[in-house]
C-alpha cells in the first residue's frame, strides 16, 4: 500500500506473513496471524545468515520512498526476491524514461528467479520482439511468461508535488489494487 494525504505526507508499506498463512497461529481475540519469517533462517553454522541470538533473518520488505526537488514519491513492489529488481525497474522507468507513477508501476518487466540461473531471465511477453531476440542472441535463456505476471511482483505508488500541491497514484495491474482518491468535500452553492 502506498498513501498520500493533502498535506503530503507519505506512506509505503508492505505487510506480510512470508510463507502461505505466516505461522499458522492466530493471536487470540485480534484477528490476525502471526508472521514466520524465521523460517528465513538457515542452521549451517558457516552461513551469515544462521540462526542466532540478536540476529534478524534475510527478507526482501522494502517499502521505499524518492524526491527530487518538489516530487516526492512512495511505491512499493512486493515479490520476494524480486523485489530490489522490481524498485530499480520502478525508479528507472521514472527518472530515466519520464513515466508518470501509473505508467512506472505498470511498465513491463524482468526478474531472474531461482530456476532461472545461467543467464535465465524471466520476462513479460510485452517487452518488444526485437528486445527479447537481442537479448537471446546475448545468450540469455528467456523465460517469456503472460503480459502482466505476478511474477514480476506487485505495487503501489504515489506522488506527492510539494510546489502544486496535487498527488497522483498508480496502481499495477498484475495485482487487485486500485488508485483511489480522497473525496472533494462538495461545498454548498453561496446565496
Amino acid at each position: 500500500m502506498a498513501a498520500v494525504d493533502r498535506d503530503g505526507n507519505i506512506a509505503s508499506l508492505i505487510q506480510s506473513n512470508y510463507d502461505s498463512f505466516g505461522s499458522g497461529v492466530a493471536v487470540i481475540g485480534m484477528g490476525f496471524v502471526l508472521q514466520n519469517r524465521g523460517a528465513l533462517f538457515t542452521l549451517d553454522p558457516n552461513h551469515p545468515n544462521v540462526l542466532a541470538p540478536r540476529k534478524r533473518p534475510f527478507h526482501t520488505i522494502i517499502p521505499a520512498f524518492m524526491e527530487k526537488d518538489d516530487v516526492h514519491i512512495g511505491f512499493g513492489i512486493m515479490g520476494g526476491s524480486n523485489q530490489p529488481l522490481a524498485h530499480a525497474q520502478f525508479v528507472s522507468s521514472v527518472v530515466d524514461y519520464g513515466m508518470n507513477v501509473q505508467t512506472a508501476v505498470e511498465a513491463a518487466r524482468f526478474t531472474i528467479h531461482g530456476e532461472s540461473l545461467n543467464c535465465g531471465i524471466a520476462i513479460e511477453s510485452r517487452v518488444k520482439p526485437e528486445v527479447l531476440d537481442e537479448l537471446r542472441r546475448k545468450g540469455h535463456n528467456l523465460n517469456v511468461r503472460k503480459e502482466y505476471s505476478s511474477w514480476m511482483g506487485r505495487g503501489q505508488a504515489v506522488l506527492h508535488n510539494s510546489k502544486t500541491g496535487v498527488n497522483f497514484a498508480g496502481s499495477d495491474p498484475r495485482s487487485d489494487g486500485a488508485a483511489v482518491p480522497e473525496p472533494v468535500p462538495l461545498t454548498p452553492p453561496a446565496n
